[in-house]
């Protein structure tokens, strides 16, 4: 089977659960007393980049299983659909912005606050927005995240953000950036440096869909994870599926470059 199809998420997703793992949203790990969280738990989140119909599928798949995720949208139209916003909102996830005002604003702080507020406010139309993650514009200069230098997110009725809100000592941080699952050496910010070399020298890096699941299997899997999908690179159909493959091979040469400077 194909990696990066849909079938081949909801056979991670099954094997999950089989194998005794919780699925928790951010906002739930966020509010929880973290003595109470499960012993086994994976925090599932989506980047909505583009290609939002995308998301709607993995949401369908998630809900079908019982699973609960959280999904953060972005303000660009290829992410920002409110009708698959909503559907994805009653099938029961958590929604949240994927901000990336710094860029937008082109470096300027107060515009970006500004900007921050309109968009947060906007989302919490469709639900009510307690957590944001950022987006990593690796081609920017501006890091999303030089935002918070001038302003704290906590002030907005913001409870969480990944990056700085998630217990890494603990927490395993898996993302398929670059499409595979090892990506973080070609990723610009998607990435948890101060902690990668620990992770792999536990053993817990793993290159395709397929390595996560023979980890799974053998229960040499870590037992508390944070998984990020960027659902536009998951595809049943065969011509996108190639298309996505070759884009995303070429988008890579380019993050090394970047790295490299």
């Amino acid at each position: 089977m194909r990696d990066f199809t849909l079938r081949k998420y909801e056979l991670l997703l099954t094997n999950l659960q089989v194998k005794g793992y919780e699925f928790i949203t951010f906002e739930d790990y966020c509010k929880s007393d973290k003595m109470s969280l499960p012993s086994k738990f994976i925090i599932l989140r989506h980047d909505v980049d583009k290609r939002a119909w995308c998301s709607l599928k993995t949401a369908q798949i998630e809900n079908k299983l019982h699973i609960r995720a959280s999904y953060y949208f972005r303000v660009v139209k290829q992410s920002n659909k409110p009708q698959i916003i909503k559907e994805i909102v009653e099938l029961g996830h958590e929604i949240g912005y994927h901000y990336e005002d710094m860029s937008l604003c082109e470096g300027d702080n107060s515009k970006a606050k500004l900007h921050f507020k309109e968009w947060l406010n906007y989302f919490r139309k469709f639900y009510p927005v307690k957590t944001i993650c950022m987006h990593g514009a690796p081609q920017s200069k501006w890091d999303s995240k030089y935002i918070w230098n001038t302003c704290n997110y906590r002030d907005f009725g913001i409870i969480g953000e990944p990056y700085y809100d998630t217990d890494f000592s603990q927490i395993v941080y898996l993302t398929d950036t670059g499409r595979r699952w090892d990506g973080y050496k070609v990723s610009v910010r998607d990435k948890i440096p101060a902690y990668q070399e620990l992770w792999n020298d536990e053993g817990y890096v793993y290159h395709t869909t397929d390595d996560i699941i023979k980890a799974i299997d053998a229960a040499s899997f870590p037992k508390q994870v944070m998984i990020t999908t960027h659902p536009q690179r998951w595809l049943d159909n065969y011509f996108l599926w190639f298309y996505e493959l070759l884009r995303q091979n070429a988008v890579n040469v380019i993050k090394r470059i970047l790295i490299s400077r």
